[in-house]
């Protein structure tokens, strides 16, 4: 197996051969560019930026992809244009900003440098996504009720993210978020004024995969610890009311 810094060295190989002039830059984002890459656990995570997004210049990449994916077994490169990048950054907040504070250059010209990320929509996004979670775990608890073998894969699973909504909850309330997991999650807590121990037992989930013992409690303590953090971020940043305007005709 190839060393991480290897495999980015031939992945940025094949991509200037393949798509030549094309190529503006490739960018290592996430855990391995902020430091807290953990081996066997976390992903390279890169963005590529191209001239063009056709498809003819897709195809050309399509095998350097495979090999990144099947060969190397890591996720998939964003591919984008400058244009659209800095475009996506409002709906791409949370993505965009972790870009911008934890990259390594490994092609080109920074250009993520350049982009501005819209922090009121920064903070919708969060809650955007920690809603979309919470509405798909009490889905999933109706689907299999008290069912450990069904569960906790499924707490395992959402708790990734949720770590990187809790991290951006806590930038969003104007704070640099600490890096260890742990200290994210008390913290988290804190501001929100949630019962820490809610998000505890996915800690141990994450980094042993395994759980024994009453899923119902742990998955109610989870879920009500969601609602404290969407709670706090809703009365800590109030949104905007809107009042519907009946239009008259001429």
């Amino acid at each position: 197996m190839l060393s991480n810094d290897a495999k980015l060295t031939e992945l940025v190989k094949r991509l200037k051969e393949f798509a030549a002039t094309n190529l503006e830059c490739v960018i290592l984002f996430g855990s391995a560019a902020r430091g807290d890459f953990r081996e066997g656990r976390s992903d390279l995570n890169v963005v590529c930026i191209l001239r063009s997004l056709s498809v003819e210049e897709l195809g050309r990449l399509a095998g350097v992809v495979k090999w990144w994916c099947v060969e190397q077994k890591e996720p998939a490169p964003l591919f984008f244009t400058y244009e659209e990048l800095r475009q996506a950054a409002d709906v791409f907040a949370i993505e965009i900003w972790d870009m911008k504070q934890g990259r390594r250059v490994l092609f080109g010209e920074d250009l993520v440098a350049a982009i501005d990320v819209p922090m009121n929509l920064h903070r919708l996004q969060i809650e955007r996504d920690l809603r979309t979670v919470l509405l798909k775990l009490r889905q999933h608890y109706l689907r299999a009720p008290g069912n450990a073998h069904e569960l906790a894969p499924m707490l395992r699973k959402s708790f990734s993210g949720v770590l990187t909504l809790l991290r951006h909850t806590l930038i969003a309330f104007g704070e640099t978020p600490p890096v260890h997991a742990k200290e994210i999650v008390a913290r988290a807590a804190t501001l929100a004024g949630a019962d820490s121990s809610g998000f505890e037992p996915l800690l141990h989930l994450r980094e042993s995969g395994d759980f024994h013992g009453d899923i119902v409690p742990i998955y109610g303590a989870y879920l009500k610890a969601l609602e404290k953090v969407l709670h706090a971020l809703d009365q800590h940043f109030p949104k905007r009311e809107w009042q519907r305007v009946k239009k008259t005709g001429s």
